[in-house]
């Protein structure tokens, strides 16, 4: 995820700040994900009114709302087995 310098606004934003006066400060940018873009706005609009204490709280605020668009492969990872019975098991192969 590239903020485009959202991140050094939230920054630098006055907190306390809550999700909606976040909205109207910074709800145009962009943010690039790795299938496609979402707006601050989009992105925060998926979380119930929250009032943020500090940036951390704010950036992981975003971070954790963004949409599928932010992952790679949906459904993959190369750190965990694939369950039994998943769709997304390879094809058994015998030698």
């Amino acid at each position: 995820m590239i903020l485009n310098g959202t991140g050094e606004l939230i920054d630098a934003h006055e907190y306390p700040a809550t999700t909606e006066e976040l909205i109207e400060a910074y709800g145009e940018r962009r943010l690039e994900l790795q299938n496609g873009t979402e707006t601050v706005a989009e992105v925060l609009e998926r979380l119930d009114t929250e009032t943020f204490e500090s940036p951390e709280e704010a950036r992981f605020a975003v971070y954790s709302a963004v949409s599928q668009k932010a992952i790679g492969r949906v459904g993959y990872s190369d750190r965990d087995p694939t369950p039994l019975g998943s769709p997304h098991a390879p094809t058994p192969l015998s030698f």
